[in-house]
């Protein structure tokens, strides 16, 4: 960028006297003066011209995307080497971390963070002494500071030594004074909306001519648009961190293992703008060691699809917990969705695994089959069973179908963003599903991974993706005992005894004095408040030991604070403190009240 004098009004000013004077003299047929000639202002124009087409080609080439690190980068390379030669950016905390706008005017306390350094010295000169990635405050006494707090463009035409120093100083046991002594700085603030987001330290060489008045122009400019530049960057970086927190939050975190199923997940946000969608997936533990599986997908993207989403899964959860068969709880769930508004139509998929009687127990309502991999022979298939209507249309029945499983056999569930491809048949997507899906895999997460490998790469994809996988392990009869109390109080005995010589037979006798305990408790509570029915009592030996106490009463037992004096009411607080884990659900006939104990691990 040419160097030129001052410039402005009063030159314009000059200029135009000047022409005046040598119209004059040509009128008048005599020769024009050499001092009127205007071959400085041409130089001077091509001067202004050239400075406004590096601004355009700035512009240009910033900006061209709205991640807000490559951004960083273009804003920096924009400068070297044709404005300076050393280029570094630092911006504010909070705008480094994607957050919220910066509140207030910067003080010495707020930290800087160096995001991107651009020079033309020889490679690593600058990387050991000022590395990118690195935070510090700036003193009241620096130009930094004056940039950073006055918003305006700072220059200072020449680094002396003593200034080097005094820079120098910020940088712990590191000697940058050979770096800046004898060079020309300019500061510009990164601003938008009137707020510093960030500055930019330009330095040139000492054989350059120094920065001027022009220059200080051209880099307010250069920082302006950069700056607006970088708040786009910084609103969309912020924006897709509430997106994905939102989207986090609603998708829940489902254990590893459920009694007598492994489960494995993945959720892909969607690439369309926004990265929020209406697909979820649920696991949620039930009565007789059974678990419902669960994956639905809200029609559409947006805030408003995941706020429905929201809804409908915590409303699946609550059914859920009162142990509906599936058919019924999607009509249910139907009928919400009615209530809730017809603005969104959703497709949910609803399996309940029993490990004791190995059996799917599933209802359809609108979405893409599962897939069951068979592990006696390897091989795959959709499971047949009615689609369905998706939820929210109304007036529409909905089946169920039970399926027979074997142990070792996986369960395939995804959204149809995992198969659908825009001008391709469904089919060719879930026949990829099923091969994929019998693929033999190390564990888990390889077979997730795997499937997704092999759906992922077919087209462009743009919505967003649930995939669930439950490999059923079932539970051996030999791991379950049960037996039928009658509502008498003598029935509490019989059934410590019972829980003892059981836990003894499978080798855990460690675990017989605390479950002897919660059962007397929960035994108690049941005999004295069932109506008609006996009480049942079960153990299951899966990953952890449950044990569920069934009977006839639909009021849900809650802890009570008991005082010196009460005779009652410390049962489930000794339940709660003893357990890992412990609940109580409504059943069609009465309600389960149960808790697990964590097995002791194996010997070697």
């Amino acid at each position: 960028v040419p160097v030129t004098p001052d410039w402005g009004v009063p030159r314009r000013a000059e200029r135009r006297a000047r022409r005046e004077r040598a119209a004059r003299a040509l009128a008048a047929g005599e020769p024009v003066p050499e001092e009127l000639r205007d071959e400085a202002e041409d130089l001077e124009y091509t001067a202004v011209r050239e400075r406004l087409e590096f601004l355009n080609e700035v512009s240009g080439a910033i900006g061209t995307s709205l991640d807000l690190a490559q951004t960083i980068v273009e804003v920096s390379r924009a400068v070297v080497p044709r404005f300076t030669d050393v280029a570094g950016t630092y911006l504010r905390e909070q705008v480094v971390a994607g957050e919220g706008f910066p509140d207030g005017v910067p003080d010495t306390t707020t930290m800087w963070h160096r995001v991107a350094l651009e020079h033309t010295d020889e490679p690593g000169r600058w990387d050991d002494v000022v590395p990118v990635g690195e935070a510090m405050p700036f003193p009241a006494h620096t130009p930094f500071f004056q940039c950073m707090t006055s918003g305006e463009p700072v220059l200072v035409p020449r680094i002396t030594e003593e200034m080097g120093h005094a820079i120098a100083s910020q940088f712990e046991k590191r000697d940058i004074r050979p770096l800046i002594t004898g060079r020309s700085m300019l500061l510009v603030p990164l601003k938008a909306r009137q707020v510093v987001l960030g500055f930019m330290i330009l330095l040139r060489h000492p054989e350059r001519p120094v920065f001027n008045d022009m220059d200080r122009v051209t880099g307010a400019e250069l920082a302006a648009r950069a700056g607006l530049v970088l708040d786009n960057a910084r609103m969309y970086t912020h924006q897709e961190n509430v997106a994905e927190t939102l989207q986090d939050s609603m998708l829940p975190h489902i254990p590893a293992r459920m009694a007598g199923c492994d489960i494995a997940t993945r959720y892909l946000p969607g690439t369309l703008l926004g990265r929020v969608g209406g697909d979820w997936f649920d696991s949620v533990k039930l009565p007789g060691a059974r678990t419902a599986l669960v994956v639905g997908d809200v029609m559409g993207h947006g805030l408003g699809s995941a706020a429905m989403m929201g809804q409908l899964r915590t409303a699946v959860q609550t059914m859920a917990g009162l142990d509906l068969p599936p058919a019924q709880l999607l009509r249910h769930l139907d009928d919400l969705a009615q209530r809730l508004g017809d603005t969104h139509l959703a497709t949910c998929l609803y399996a309940v695994y029993d490990p004791i009687a190995g059996e799917l127990h599933l209802a359809n309502a609108g979405h893409i089959p599962p897939v069951l991999v068979r592990a006696e022979d390897g091989s795959s298939e959709l499971i047949d069973l009615p689609t369905g209507a998706p939820i929210g249309v109304g007036g529409v029945p909905f089946e169920s179908v039970r399926v027979p499983v074997a142990p070792g056999d996986r369960l395939v569930m995804c959204t149809d963003g995992l198969v659908e491809v825009r001008g391709e048949d469904i089919g060719v997507g879930l026949a990829t599903l099923c091969e994929s899906a019998a693929h033999p895999a190390a564990s888990m997460d390889d077979a997730c991974d795997s499937i997704i490998r092999a759906l992922g790469i077919r087209g462009g994809r743009k919505d967003d993706v649930a995939l669930l996988m439950a490999r059923l392990t079932g539970i051996d009869p030999d791991a379950v005992a049960e037996w039928r109390l009658a509502r008498d109080p003598a029935e509490v005995g019989r059934a410590r005894a019972a829980v003892r010589e059981q836990l003894h037979d499978w080798g855990l006798p460690k675990l017989a004095g605390p479950a002897e305990l919660m059962v007397s408790e929960l035994v108690t509570n049941a005999v004295r408040h069932a109506h008609a029915r006996p009480v049942a009592l079960r153990l299951v030996r899966a990953y952890t030991l449950l044990c569920e106490v069934d009977d006839d009463d639909h009021d849900l037992p809650a802890l009570r604070s008991a005082g010196p004096e009460d005779e009652t009411g410390r049962g489930l607080r000794v339940v709660s403190t003893l357990a890992r884990e412990w609940g109580a659900s409504r059943t069609n006939a009465g309600k389960t009240v149960w808790f697990e104990l964590t097995l002791p691990a194996r010997r070697r």
